[in-house]
């Protein structure tokens, strides 16, 4: 069997390693056994951060349509069940924009 040798992949990977952990404190940035397992846990955790942004911004919008709709003598509930009832198909992110930007527009809606 041929003999292997694995510098340039070797030093390939560990570069990668090192980029994605350039700027952690300690031994993180530049030791590659606590630099791998920073690198694990930080992609991890950003895959996370990526699903509870979108649960966040969805509850974010909710209150926005809300306030702007209680300021138009409704609630939430009942503007989105007469917007779903009249068959006017705006997902929350467009309300919540037109809510907090145009007012008067959003007051139009909630007659409508």
């Amino acid at each position: 069997m041929p003999r292997v040798k694995r510098g340039t992949h070797r030093i390939k990977r560990r570069k990668n390693i090192m980029a994605r952990t350039k700027g952690m404190m300690w031994g993180r940035k530049s030791k590659i056994t606590l630099a791998k397992t920073a690198a694990t846990k930080s992609g991890r955790n950003a895959y996370v951060g990526r699903k509870l942004k979108k649960r966040d911004n969805r509850g974010l919008q909710q209150m926005r349509i809300n306030a702007a709709a209680r300021l138009n003598g409704t609630n939430y509930s009942k503007f989105i069940a007469s917007l779903k009832a009249r068959n006017i198909e705006l997902d929350r992110k467009v309300l919540a924009e037109i809510a907090m930007k145009h007012p008067e527009a959003f007051a139009k809606l909630v007659k409508a």
